[in-house]
């Protein structure tokens, strides 16, 4: 069984920063993508960053500049440090982790969600 715990979310005023993380245990193996989607009240869930198993990122256009995603390959464990947040940051986000699992099969593995708000 996988299990994805995220951390980190809050209440935050805008212009401030809040760190979020998400580590993955079980039995996941050769864990590819890693990445943080949101979905804010009333909208469709969004990607708002990615990171591959080689370090290469992607950043949703309306984060770039103001968050950083990283990853530990050795705990399986994927960070989003954000900065600069705006009001229009609020939602839930939810990690994502791209993985195997224990008998080969690719799987997408999601954490339950992590609430953020950023009040004007």
């Amino acid at each position: 069984q996988v299990q994805l715990v995220e951390s980190g979310g809050g209440l935050v005023e805008a212009g401030g920063s809040l760190r979020l993380s998400c580590a993955a245990s079980g039995s996941i193996f050769s864990i590819s993508v890693m990445g943080w989607y949101r979905r804010a009240p009333g909208k469709q869930r969004e990607l708002v960053a990615d990171i591959s198993s080689l370090h290469m990122t992607n950043y949703a256009d309306s984060v770039k500049g103001r968050f950083t995603i990283s990853r530990d390959n050795a705990n399986n464990t994927v960070y989003l440090q954000m900065n600069s947040l705006k009001p229009e940051d609020t939602g839930v986000y939810s990690c994502n982790i791209k993985g195997t699992n224990r008998i080969g099969v690719r799987t997408d593995y999601w954490g339950q969600g992590t609430q953020v708000t950023v009040s004007s």
